[in-house]
């Protein structure tokens, strides 16, 4: 009993009878089951207390005075309280036609008297298990519903269910204010002729078109959509076809207004713009400086070929008052004067490319050819720290793609550090400057020098903005560089070799390898840094 008890403790059962024998019989046979009993005596009081309780089965008989019980299940399944309850119809009459006739009605069962009490318990046992499981499932679909519906409702994207035809047959609240109208308005409209205004004028090539009539998913962006006003705005949105068994029923359409992103959008370009101008700006004025703190040097370097040319012009003076000159000895004079001049033009050619801005931006270069310029360039700061510089560089070098002027920047801006580096520590050894392959995408270039390194703490500081180990230095020369080769494409950083001094590389892409990526690190560098 204890069983039955557990199991149907949840379980109402109405009986339904104006025989009180009958009533007392159906009580006495199911009281120890553990269902909760109702009983009527008449078609008005079953009504009242079944709209009341909702029992899950009704035993109820037919032949009953006033209302009988085929009125009554009618009734009962009227109503949406009680529609869903097992009638289960008690007669003495056992002609097909009484049966087919319950049924009709909404019957579930029907149980001829004079019955037997294991039939009477084994069918409301039966009922009542199917009752409670559909009110179970209904309730857990209603729980679904209002969980999808909860959803729905808190997406900020609008979202349509279309048919074949493109007719809405649901909406979110998003799209009800998206379109600027409540969602009941746009149920049953048509989704081209709300949203397009070249709906009529070509209804084969819209948007969601070929989901809803031949299943292709579909999406855009930045396309110009209506909303009920008239009013456009751009959108972006995806359509998936709407399928049952393989058989297509239309579309989902998933949608969202985008101004707000498009103006972000134009906005953070602009602020990238107004970066690259002021990284640009900032490039020009570290070259300024740089040529500031290499201006005596290059004064000096001008200076030299300027004297020579003055003095041979003062030898050709003297050699033409002659009564009979020696023109050999002239032409060989002049000649000097002409390469002279030549060798001062050469530099200050190379002074106005290094410091005017960049006009071209990125372009296909020989990392050879643009090492030894710089090298020649660096030769003045070479003289001031007596020091050396020695170029190497792999055969058959691929060429790269940069900016030549920034990437001149950085490579001598490191070789002048690398020179500098090398005097403090009073050493004889050269700079080195390479440049490698590194994979297939990379050329690197290092520069090595024999100095005196670099202290711990500038592991993590050293390309951060102001941030120096000089003691007259501004911490804004690492910072540069870092931004100028990260602006190519490449990376910058360094090394600690064994035997002393520091390594500074940095890499560029490849030609035609510009969309790869381009690291500072690879498996050839590391086992260059561990020679």
């Amino acid at each position: 009993m204890t069983e039955a008890v557990c199991e149907n403790s949840e379980v109402t059962v109405l009986l339904v009878d104006d025989n009180p024998q009958n009533l007392k019989v159906l009580y006495e046979t199911l009281k120890d089951k553990g269902y909760r009993l109702l009983i009527a005596n008449e078609g008005e009081k079953a009504l009242d207390l079944a709209h009341r309780h909702q029992p899950e089965v009704i035993l109820l008989d037919i032949m009953m005075p006033e209302m009988d019980g085929y009125e009554v299940c009618q009734r009962l399944k009227a109503d949406p309280q009680t529609a869903d309850c097992a009638v289960v119809f008690l007669s003495a009459l056992d002609d097909l036609q009484a049966k087919v006739k319950g049924f009709n009605l909404g019957g579930a069962d029907y149980i001829s008297k004079p019955f037997q009490s294991q039939e009477v318990i084994a069918r409301v046992k039966t009922h009542a298990r199917v009752i409670r499981l559909e009110r179970e499932l209904q309730a857990r679909n209603r729980e679904l519903q209002g969980d999808q519906a909860r959803i729905l409702n808190s997406i900020s994207e609008g979202i349509y269910g279309l048919d074949e035809n493109g007719i809405i047959e649901f909406a979110n609240p998003a799209a009800g204010e998206i379109a600027g109208v409540p969602v009941d308005e746009l149920i049953g409209r048509n989704f081209f002729d709300t949203h397009f205004a070249t709906a009529s004028d070509n209804p084969d090539g819209l948007p969601v078109q070929m989901t809803c009539r031949q299943g292709q998913a579909e999406g855009q962006r930045d396309i110009r959509m209506l909303r009920m006003d008239g009013s456009g705005f751009p959108a972006e949105y995806r359509a998936t076809p709407k399928l049952d068994n393989d058989e297509l029923h239309g579309a989902v359409v998933v949608f969202r207004d985008i101004t707000a992103e498009l103006e972000s959008e134009r906005e953070l370009q602009e602020a990238r713009e107004l970066v690259q101008e002021q990284r640009d700006q900032l490039a020009h004025t570290s070259r300024l400086t740089t040529m500031g703190e290499m201006a005596a040097g290059f004064a000096h370097e001008v200076n030299q070929p300027l004297t020579a040319i003055t003095n041979y012009a003062r030898v050709a003076k003297r050699m033409m008052g002659k009564e009979s000159p020696d023109l050999s000895l002239l032409q060989e004079t002049l000649d000097k004067i002409e390469a002279q001049s030549h060798r001062a033009s050469e530099i200050i050619r190379r002074i106005r490319r290094f410091m005017k801005k960049p006009a071209t931006g990125k372009e296909v270069l020989s990392v050879p050819a643009l090492l030894e310029d710089t090298r020649q360039f660096a030769e003045v700061d070479m003289r001031n720290n007596e020091g050396g510089i020695e170029v190497t560089f792999d055969e058959d070098l691929p060429e790269v793609v940069a900016d030549p002027i920034q990437v001149q920047q950085v490579a001598l801006n490191l070789i002048r550090n690398a020179l500098e580096a090398t005097r403090s520590a009073d050493s004889s050894v050269p700079v080195e400057v390479s440049a490698r392959l590194a994979g297939n995408s990379c050329v690197r270039v290092e520069v090595r020098d024999h100095g005196v390194g670099l202290p711990e703490e500038a592991e993590e500081k050293l390309f951060h903005p102001f941030y120096t180990t000089k003691d007259e230095g501004m911490g804004i020369g690492l910072a540069t560089c870092r931004s100028l080769i990260q602006a190519q494409g490449g990376e910058i950083g360094f090394e600690r070799p064994e035997d002393g001094g520091a390594r500074f590389f940095f890499t560029l892409p490849v030609a035609g390898a510009e969309g790869e990526p381009c690291k500072a690190s690879d498996s050839a560098a590391e086992s260059k840094s561990e020679s």
